[in-house]
């Protein structure tokens, strides 16, 4: 057994292992290399005398008595307030998520199941408004928010991520439902469903990899977003992007930059665990949604 376990090992092997071995910590360690530096000082982090200082904490040392210091969170989360961008990010994030999968999931069953042309349309529409720069649709918006006097809250944000994530749900979930034979809709009807009864009770439990899928792309556009937030949120409903965009400073005012790697660190660890919680659902999920040849 030994003797064919490794005549198995063959240099292409042995290859591809060393390469993702070598890819995954290229990958990792600008995360890993941040979240280590989120608790020295600046002085140490971006030390231009010696980069060891990042890692022996020598600065660190002399102005707290440690080699790690959690000043960075503590003047990001209680000085900054970034707990109030986290709440908002999740009120954004939550709302985004939840319109979007729920339009998505209703028209991408209603075009896969249409045989109508002004369905393929409708998707030629929707591609077109998808591959926009977000920043047009944005302009478009801020007019009638101005002169409505709902500029810089939640809602009109949500409003404008769901415009440009609809498009996104539509075509992904469309693919899904064009994967799933329509005899599950037609048998579920004979049995004495209605066509909801039957999207409802038969195709959305077939449909959760894809649900799940397209929900956490969804997440990740309402999350990570900084150009539609920036512009159209005042500075008290800020989300996470845009705050720690404003650690920084500018040329006008001074910024703390352990304040922004901390929070970085902050903001990183939920995607982490988000992506390592469901990865078998979003591999299902895709495999699921590919395009049938």
């Amino acid at each position: 057994m030994a003797t064919k376990a490794q005549s198995r090992i063959t240099p292409l092997t042995i290859l591809s292992v060393a390469f993702v071995i070598i890819w995954v910590i290229i990958a990792s360690f600008p995360f890993l290399w941040t979240a280590w530096g989120s608790f020295k000082v600046q002085g140490d982090f971006f030390s231009k005398a010696d980069w060891t200082n990042a890692l022996i904490g020598t600065n660190t040392i002399a102005e707290t008595g440690s080699a790690f210091t959690t000043a960075g969170y503590y003047g990001a989360w209680v000085q900054e307030e970034f707990w109030r961008a986290v709440l908002n990010t999740s009120i954004v994030v939550f709302f985004t998520v939840t319109i979007s999968l729920t339009f998505g999931t209703l028209g991408g069953y209603a075009l896969a199941r249409s045989g109508y042309k002004y369905a393929f349309w409708l998707l030629m529409a929707a591609l077109v408004f998808r591959a926009m720069p977000h920043i047009t649709l944005v302009s478009g918006y801020l007019l009638p928010f101005f002169e409505w006097n709902i500029w810089g809250i939640l809602p009109t944000t949500i409003i404008v991520l769901v415009a440009i994530n609809q498009p996104f749900t539509l075509w992904m979930l469309h693919s899904f439902f064009l994967n799933i034979p329509k005899d599950l809709d037609e048998s579920a009807m004979v049995d004495g469903c209605t066509r909801f009864q039957a999207f409802r009770h038969v195709i959305i439990p077939v449909m959760w990899p894809g649900v799940i899928t397209t929900g956490l792309f969804s997440f990740l556009l309402a999350y990570n977003d900084f150009t539609v937030t920036r512009m159209l949120l005042s500075q008290e409903n800020e989300t996470m992007i845009p705050k720690i965009a404003s650690f920084l400073g500018s040329t006008q005012v001074q910024g703390n930059v352990m304040f922004a790697v901390a929070a970085v660190v902050s903001a990183t660890v939920p995607l982490i665990v988000l992506i390592i919680f469901f990865q078998r659902q979003i591999v299902s999920g895709l495999t699921a949604g590919a395009v049938k040849g």
